[in-house]
């Protein structure tokens, strides 16, 4: 149902490759409440997934980019004002990719090669789109910027590995530019910790699954899935949040809040001989 909530915005999504991106999900919730935007992800990416068919639903164009290349970025927003016809209302950041997580490496036993790709693709390319529209007074007043986490940048969760690294300084970034640009153009920066979600991206991560079902055991509300979050972007992109900025807002069904429920203290009992040498 769509209620206009982004009537005569302009945007910019970033990330979506197929069905089950919120990224796509996002841009698919947009065009419902009637915003105009511009697609981009890698050209490796747009071959692996179907963003073009996402693009021909939506009425759009699919803008090629490496969001880790600065040259790329300055072109991807210059490109994407001119096929808007003006500056940038929203834009979605949902980049994330680990080698280490791809190739199986443990947090003890990192490629610091890898981890500086991870770092880079992950969180440096938002200090870098943020910077890029910056210097070109790409965002109208009182737009909106929302960059996509996770509670590993702040809680342990085995498996999650460098990319809770990455989160964290996403995070940092959002803070620290959200300052800048609110008290200077009134722009607003925020990042929308997620819960898991099975996106093609999060199916990589060690113990995925099980990560899926101990979240949703311990959230009361259960996990939010990628059209809920896409929900939620939506406000955040609207003129309902003005004054939200510079926050790491968890939309997880309550899982951040959570120290141990009913259901995950059942589960953990009952198979509590079955791991006496779990680490």
């Amino acid at each position: 149902m769509s209620n206009s909530l982004l009537k005569g915005k302009k945007g910019l999504i970033f990330g979506a490759l197929n069905e089950k991106s919120i990224a796509w999900q996002v841009a698919e919730r947009a065009y419902e409440e009637g915003a105009v935007f511009v697609l981009t992800n890698t050209p490796v990416a747009m071959r692996m997934g179907t963003i073009n068919e996402l693009a021909q639903k939506c009425n759009t164009i699919v803008i090629p980019a490496d969001a880790t290349n600065v040259e790329d970025m300055e072109n991807l927003i210059k490109e994407t004002m001119k096929a808007l016809g003006g500056k940038i209302d929203f834009i979605l950041h949902s980049i994330g990719m680990s080698p280490n997580v791809r190739k199986g490496r443990t947090y003890d036993d990192l490629d610091y090669d890898f981890l500086h790709k991870t770092l880079d693709i992950s969180a440096i390319s938002f200090h870098k789109l943020l910077q890029t529209c910056w210097k070109l007074d790409a965002i109208n007043p009182w737009g909106s910027v929302v960059a996509l986490s996770y509670i590993a940048s702040q809680r342990t969760l085995y498996g999650y590995n460098d990319m809770a690294d990455a989160k964290a300084l996403l995070e940092s970034i959002a803070r620290s530019f959200g300052y800048i640009y609110g008290r200077e153009r009134r722009v607003r920066i925020n990042t929308v910790s997620q819960s898991p979600t099975e996106t093609t991206a999060g199916s990589g991560v060690m113990g995925f699954d099980a990560l899926v079902d101990f979240s949703d055991r311990m959230s009361p509300l259960g996990n939010a899935d990628a059209y809920e979050c896409a929900n939620f972007c939506i406000t955040l992109f609207s003129d309902l949040t003005r004054k939200i900025t510079m926050q790491n807002i968890y939309h997880d069904g309550g899982f951040s809040s959570m120290g141990m429920s009913n259901r995950a203290m059942a589960v953990y009992n009952k198979n509590l001989e079955e791991c006496k040498d779990c680490k």
